[in-house]
């Protein structure tokens, strides 16, 4: 692990509770697609976040945070990134990394800002090998929650083996897509998940529901699921 000073040079409010947030270390740094970097506030107390840029992006960091009223854990970082436009971070932590040797089909799942982890695996999958079937679902309880949903769709222009599937649990009476959870949706699309690279990101009781499904319904291996939330379940 490597303990690093940036400084902030962007933050962007993307929805009503999320932010973008683009750091620049001191020093050079180096991370898997998939891991996440903890926040210094002090000592004692390192918040995660994940990491929505990919490695090969080394001119800065790009963080999506989750931060409100009701969420004053994250909420106390953009105060200190908005207070004094730098941070300390830990870099790197995490064990549900892609596995950049692996060909099968990849699975990838998140909800909410999750999909800063999701991103930084779906974009380095493409650059490495851009053939590889991809499906991604992103749930959120608003479809203005899918805040880069766009960048998504654009993607799946360019890569006809990459499958955009957006879920939203709240649908408004104009929305045409999925609705429900996205583990739901997935146990729809698939028979089986037996021979697929599945990576989630979300809450621990999502996690959790989705790997005894998946595995006792689906025939997934556990050996084939990445999860960081896998840790504490």
């Amino acid at each position: 692990m490597t303990i690093l000073s940036c400084k902030v040079t962007s933050v962007e409010a993307i929805t009503d509770t999320v932010y973008r947030v683009r750091l620049v270390p001191e020093a050079p740094f180096s991370f898997k697609a998939g891991q996440y970097l903890m926040v210094v506030m002090d000592e004692r107390d390192k918040r995660p976040f994940s990491l929505a840029s990919t490695p090969t992006q080394q001119e800065y960091i790009e963080l999506h945070i989750g931060a409100s009223e009701l969420n004053l854990y994250a909420m106390a970082v953009m105060d200190r990134i908005l207070k004094e436009q730098a941070i300390t971070v830990d870099i790197p932590h995490g064990d549900a990394w892609l596995r950049e040797e692996g060909s099968r089909p990849l699975v990838l799942i998140a909800g909410g800002t999750g999909f800063s982890y999701a991103r930084s695996i779906l974009l380095t999958a493409l650059a490495q090998q851009p053939d590889r079937d991809i499906s991604i679902y992103w749930g959120g309880r608003e479809l203005k929650h899918l805040y880069d949903l766009s960048e998504l769709e654009a993607l799946s222009l360019q890569h006809p083996n990459l499958k955009v599937i957006p879920v939203v649990e709240q649908p408004e009476d104009e929305w045409r897509g999925r609705s429900g959870t996205v583990l739901s949706a997935v146990l729809q699309d698939f028979g089986t998940l037996a021979e697929h690279d599945i990576y989630i990101a979300g809450r621990f009781e999502m996690a959790k529901i989705a790997r005894e499904r998946f595995c006792a319904e689906r025939g997934a291996q556990e050996a084939h699921m990445f999860g960081d939330a896998f840790s504490f379940i």
